[in-house]
């Protein structure tokens, strides 16, 4: 299920920061009472391989978040203790230490169920025991969501486990956004801040497919 133009789902989430501290964020309601875009992603596990590398760049990119009066969110269904412990540990040591947005603890999976975006094959139910077994680690794929500042996901992509995304078409994504709310405008193919965007008509297309 696709929740593209869609209300993100309204739920609170246990959370964990640099700090130590446990908390539960509502991602919507952080959107729309910070008045802030959001971008939450979603990574497999902690203390894995990937993961770090992804975790880092979206540190990296902090400042050009903020820039953008956009917040970073991680998450996994890894819970709130082992999220600091990784945490605490270094990079020299395939840790985390220096990440300071928060980190979603879905451990009981309500949200990430709701998403749709966990590793589960093959389920089946035994008449006999009536128990339920799944194949596939019931942990996420990287999801990605970029939420508006009324709550509405405008963005959303699913990469599988080994595929480590890039965070610079985030920022491309977010940046593309923001120009259509400002100023009505559509972007093309590959549009990046600066580049020209065109009218939502077949006069717009027109004009800018000759001059491009």
């Amino acid at each position: 299920m696709s929740f593209v133009g869609k209300k993100f789902p309204d739920l609170k989430v246990n959370a964990m920061n640099e700090m130590g501290d446990t908390f539960t964020i509502n991602v919507l309601e952080e959107a729309q009472k910070n008045n802030k875009k959001v971008v939450l992603f979603w990574y497999p596990k902690d203390f894995t391989y990937v993961c770090p590398t992804e975790l880092h760049a979206f540190q990296e990119a902090m400042s050009e978040f903020e820039k953008r009066n956009t917040m970073v969110i991680g998450a996994s269904c890894d819970t709130a203790e082992v999220h600091f412990a990784w945490l605490s540990t270094s990079k020299d040591n395939g840790g985390i230490e220096g990440v300071t947005y928060p980190i979603l603890a879905d451990s009981n999976r309500n949200l990430s169920s709701r998403l749709g975006i966990l590793d589960v094959e093959n389920e089946r139910y035994d008449d006999e025991t009536g128990h339920i077994t799944v194949d596939g680690d019931n942990v996420t794929y990287r999801a990605t969501y970029l939420i508006d500042e009324e709550g509405t996901v405008f963005h959303e992509s699913i990469n599988h486990m080994p595929l480590g995304r890039n965070v610079n078409e985030f920022i491309r994504m977010v940046d593309a956004y923001s120009h259509v709310q400002k100023h009505g405008e559509v972007c093309p193919a590959n549009w990046e801040e600066g580049k020209t965007a065109m009218e939502a008509n077949s006069k717009g297309v027109a004009s800018y497919l000759s001059a491009n």
